[in-house]
């Protein structure tokens, strides 16, 4: 399945390949405030669809995650990072999906506070 996201103002967009299975709920600072849903997924499967250029970014703590953003609206739609075993993923904030029925996902919580 392909889906569409990106910002608030349209200013980044992109398409994202896979299916939706669980999403993580981290507690961690960031993922609190902003709210995030995540999906995790092969960094290839994310395209960005509106240049690069249009976005900030923003890393903190191990700096694993760059945090992309949205320097006009302020909307949080995807990160780039790697995991433990060195794959490049793309995590994918699922509430800047469009059409993603947020109460039909499996939503399972995540302690990043304590790491």
């Amino acid at each position: 399945m392909s889906y569409q996201g990106g910002c608030h103002c349209g200013a980044i967009k992109f398409a994202v390949d896979g299916e939706i299975g669980k999403v993580i709920e981290c507690n961690c600072s960031i993922c609190t405030k902003k709210g995030y849903l995540l999906w995790f997924v092969p960094r290839d499967a994310l395209r960005l669809t509106t240049p690069e250029t249009d976005m900030a970014t923003y890393s903190f703590n191990k700096r694993t995650i760059q945090h992309h953003f949205c320097p006009t609206c302020g909307c949080s739609p995807f990160g780039i990072g790697t995991d433990p075993s060195g794959s490049q993923k793309a995590v994918v904030n699922v509430r800047c999906l469009d059409s993603v029925d947020i109460a039909n996902l499996e939503i399972a919580p995540f302690d990043g506070l304590s790491l």
